[in-house]
């Protein structure tokens, strides 16, 4: 028995396509590569950045890298500056709640171009700006309102007459002042570290079995330094019974277990309490 002929020239006529109604059919049904010789592409959207980890916290490294620059780099603090201006307040501990502003950083090193970017952009001012910067008014203030605040230490444990100092001519009337006034630099404990005894405190000690849980303990420019991985290095002072104080944490102990004549066998730090021990690994 013979079938009738399918009549599909007759049902292809029934469905009218133009060309550009074709091709949209086509991307919409997955077949967008199909597509007539000469046909433009569309360009596909920009990816969207993505989204760092600590979002919305601003960058770590950025504001490590803000304090850094701003003890004496004016280009790059303004880069980052327009990148983020309120990195201006940004902060970073460099070891043991030794923090230190941006503009902490510019005071102390007496860098008034720096100092005066930063507050430009909303960083918040200090005694030890407004030691640096000579704004005696300002101090007077600061020390009247409490008395004895000048004995306050800034980043790494500098003195706030220190800052008048860094501040140059322009800040010798804070300087002056504070010298009248007294008690603007206090001096810390320390004691004398013989070189033999600072010799058996340098080495490797390790209390975990990956590579960056290693202390440090090096001598360089005469004084001992401890340091941690890529962290900051920091500068130990003696103070007795074979224990030292971390720059800028005065209640801060490093200490050493010593046996005869040997190198330290131990190191513990106590924050006041016992926050790490480790043993001599070289």
């Amino acid at each position: 028995m013979q079938l009738p002929p399918v009549a599909v020239v007759d049902s292809v006529a029934m469905i009218t396509l133009n060309r550009r109604a074709f091709l949209g059919l086509a991307s919409f049904a997955g077949l967008g590569a199909i597509a007539a010789p000469g046909t433009p592409t569309t360009t596909p959207p920009a990816a969207l950045p993505s989204v760092p980890d600590e979002f919305p916290t601003q960058s770590p490294a950025l504001a490590r890298e803000m304090v850094g620059v701003s003890h004496g780099n004016l280009v790059r603090v303004n880069e980052l500056l327009k990148l983020h201006p309120t990195l201006a307040n940004a902060a970073w501990d460099w070891g043991f709640g030794d923090w230190e502003t941006a503009l902490g950083a510019a005071s102390h090193v007496g860098n008034v171009d720096i100092a005066m970017a930063l507050l430009a952009h909303g960083a918040r001012p200090s005694i030890f700006s407004a030691a640096m910067l000579g704004q005696l008014g300002v101090v007077r203030a600061f020390v009247e309102a409490s008395p004895g605040i000048q004995a306050t230490a800034g980043p790494h444990g500098i003195t706030l007459l220190s800052h008048a100092k860094a501040g140059g001519p322009a800040a010798k009337p804070v300087l002056d002042y504070l010298v009248d006034k007294g008690g603007a630099d206090p001096a810390p404990q320390t004691v004398e570290l013989p070189a033999a005894l600072m010799e058996r405190f340098t080495g490797v000690y390790a209390f975990g079995a990956r590579e960056i849980d290693r202390v440090a303990i090096t001598i360089e420019k005469g004084g001992v330094r401890f340091k941690r991985g890529d962290s900051a290095a920091r500068n130990l002072t003696y103070v007795g019974d074979n224990a030292f104080r971390p720059a800028g944490a005065p209640l801060v102990r490093v200490r050493f277990t010593l046996a005869g004549d040997q190198p330290a066998a131990e190191l513990s730090v106590f924050d006041p309490d016992l926050v790490l021990r480790a043993t001599r690994a070289t």
